[in-house]
């Protein structure tokens, strides 16, 4: 079995980092312009201790309004999904039970073993709900 590196295996979430790192970098480069004209227009020296407020306060403002409920939205949804939630769960259930019922109608014998031996190669399927086979 070959071995996948951690660059191959998250490459799209290294190319995402560095998109938000240079986003980042180049959100404080240029508003470092912005700020030292906008001093200079006012006649007055631009210094980097007000600097760092104005533009902590910037990026913390821009993070919470838009990033963060993004990160909520796309990363909370995929980890329910991947945790497995009820409303996750839902569609495919509905769909898997219908299948079964197919299977069992078409072929009552056949049917009943083809979603037995389903099950046993696929484990993701759990006896104690309410369309999933007992007595195996």
């Amino acid at each position: 079995m070959r071995k996948i590196s951690l660059w191959h295996a998250y490459s799209y979430a290294w190319i995402t980092l560095g998109l938000f790192v240079f986003s980042l970098i180049g959100h404080w480069i240029f508003g470092w312009f912005a700020y030292a004209d906008e001093q200079v227009s006012h006649g007055q020296a631009a210094t980097v201790a007000p600097y760092l407020v104005e533009m902590l306060r910037d990026t913390l403002e821009n993070w919470q309004s838009e990033f963060l409920q993004l990160l909520w939205q796309v990363g909370g949804l995929a980890f329910f999904l991947f945790a497995g939630s009820p409303q996750s769960k839902e569609g495919s259930d509905r769909v898997e039970a219908k299948i079964d019922t197919i299977l069992k109608t078409l072929d009552p014998a056949g049917g009943e073993a083809a979603i037995r031996d389903l099950d046993d190669r696929y484990s993701g399927r759990h006896t104690d709900e309410p369309h999933a086979h007992k007595g195996r």
